[in-house]
Parts: structure tokens; sequence; C-alpha cells
């Protein structure tokens, strides 16, 4: 029969019960996370110092950056804390708070995919309207969405774990707090809870998926009908990279969200989340940095600028 006693702290699962490879893990895991942190950052800032990147396109990649960035921190840092002091507690606020923000940044990133969908739709399929349609009012207003109608969510989540009683086991198979796991602590009837999830999230889910995928119907029609090979070429590569970065978060949150967590499933699902928490964010700035001419040419021109800074003859405008 389970305790009954309201619990203070969580006891989340270690990824490794072995202390070198829990070291070793450490090393590995801070190593992303600074890449993450410093490829972000340099996006953002080229984004916001570079002039020929300040178009919807990279306004909304700055924007994506930055949500990579914030989701990282969530995680990363206390894990990488675990790791090192081989405790792997966490008080009760703190695991809401975590899962608060976990939901947060993982809905604002489903509607800012959205809107970089519904970007290269106008970009390709409405080019001679694009200026007008994407205007920076638009952008910005696009953006503000982004970040507000994420908060609903896990406000609307937040609020109703307060009817929830949680008593040990305290144990949440995995390296952060997160709604499915909160459920399983949860010495009361989560029915109501679950049903709540699955309307908001599906109500919301349902709408950022289609904005997000149903675009593409139109631009894959367009650039059929393209006549040159290469116009053909030059139209999808502008959107194979959203389009991979959108295959792998949406894969992720599949099989954390909607495979059932069984035993069976407790190590690969520690696995997919590591990769959905510590290894999309790193990889979509790379994704969007290894195809972009732009993005390139903005780094090279930041290094000759910082040269030039050596020998005191910065350029004003790089």
């Amino acid at each position: 029969m389970k305790n009954q006693t309201t619990i203070s702290s969580v006891l989340l699962i270690s990824l490794s019960d072995n202390q070198k490879i829990s070291y070793v893990l450490f090393i590995i895991f801070l190593l992303i996370y600074l890449m993450t942190f410093l490829t972000n950052f340099l996006i953002i800032l080229l984004v916001l110092t570079c002039a020929h990147l300040h178009t919807p396109m990279y306004f909304f990649l700055g924007n994506l950056a930055f949500l990579d960035m914030s989701y990282s921190s969530v995680t990363a840092p206390r894990m990488l804390r675990h790791l090192a002091t081989q405790h792997w507690s966490i008080s009760f606020p703190e695991c809401i708070a975590q899962m608060f923000f976990v939901i947060y940044f993982g809905c604002c990133e489903v509607y800012l995919l959205s809107s970089m969908s519904y970007d290269r739709y106008v970009a390709i399929c409405r080019p001679l309207h694009y200026s007008r349609v994407m205007s920076w009012s638009t952008c910005i207003q696009m953006v503000s969405l982004v970040w507000s109608y994420g908060l609903l969510a896990p406000i609307i989540y937040t609020l109703c774990l307060r009817r929830l009683t949680f008593c040990r086991p305290n144990t949440i198979h995995n390296f952060f707090c997160d709604l499915p796991h909160l459920f399983q602590i949860s010495c009361t009837d989560t029915f109501i809870n679950v049903l709540v999830a699955l309307i908001v999230g599906g109500s919301f889910g349902i709408g950022a998926f289609s904005i997000t995928f149903i675009p593409y119907i139109h631009i894959l029609s367009t650039i059929l009908k393209i006549q040159t090979k290469h116009g053909k070429l030059k139209a999808f590569s502008t959107c194979t990279s959203h389009l991979t970065v959108v295959f792998i978060f949406y894969g992720s949150i599949i099989f954390i969200y909607f495979v059932p967590t069984t035993s069976n499933l407790f190590t690969v699902n520690r696995v997919v989340s590591v990769i959905y928490a510590l290894v999309n964010p790193l990889l979509n700035p790379l994704i969007y940095s290894i195809r972009n001419k732009d993005l390139k040419e903005a780094v090279k021109r930041a290094i000759h600028h910082v040269h030039a800074c050596n020998y005191n003859s910065c350029p004003k405008n790089w």
C-alpha cells in the first residue's frame, strides 16, 4: 500500500549508477551544453548585428536560437549538478517549476516552427507579396503571439496539478520533471488531469501541427511547377533545414508524450529525453548553419571584423 504522506522532494533516476561513467557523462553533456549555448548565442548575435540578416526568416531563426538556449538551460545545469554530486533529488516546488518551463518552451517552439512554415510558404508561393505580407509589424505580432500562447498550456496544467496529491514512492524515471512523470507519482486519480492534458494539448497541438505541415503541400506543388532544375533545387533548399528541425522535434515529442511509458521503455525514454532536451537545441543551429550561405557569409564577415579591429581599423558596417 502506498504511503499517503505528501512529498517535499522528488528523486530523479540517475543516468548511470557507475561513478566513473557519471563523470564521463558530465564532461560530454557539459561540452554539449556549452556548444549549444555558444552556437545559439552566435546566431542571435549575427542576426542582431548583420544588416543582410535583418529579414523575417532570420528574425524567426534568432527567436528559435533563444528558445533553444532557454530550453537547454532549464534541464542541463541541474542534470550536470546531479552527475557531479550523485545527488539526484529535487525539491517538489523546483520540480513543478522545471515542468512548467519545459512545457512552456516546448509549446513556444511548436508555435514558432509553425510561424517559420508560414514564412517559407509566403516566400515560395507568394514571392511578389512577401514584403507586404511578412512586414516587420506582422513578424513582431506573430512572435508576440508565440511567446504569449506558449503560456496557456503550462498555466492550465500547473493549476490542474493542485487537485492532485503526490506521495511515495516519489521516484521519477527521468533526469528532469515533466507532466507525465508527475502523473506517475500521484496517489490521486489523474483521469481529469489526463483528460485536460489531452484536450488542451490536442487542440493547440493539432492547430500548430496543421499550420506547420499543410503549407508544405502548397510549397511542394509550387516547386514542382518550376521549370528549371536549378530553380527547383534553390527553392527546396530554403525549406530543407526547417523540415529537418521539424521532423526531429516532432519525432522526439511523439515518442516522449504519446508512447506509453513502461518499465521496458524507461531506458529508451531517457535516451530520447536526452536527445530532446540536450541534443536538439544543439542540432538546430548546426542544421541551419551548414546549408545556409548567408550565415556562413555572416560568420566570415564577423571574423574579418574582429581581425580588422585587432589592427585598430574596425569597419563601421559589416
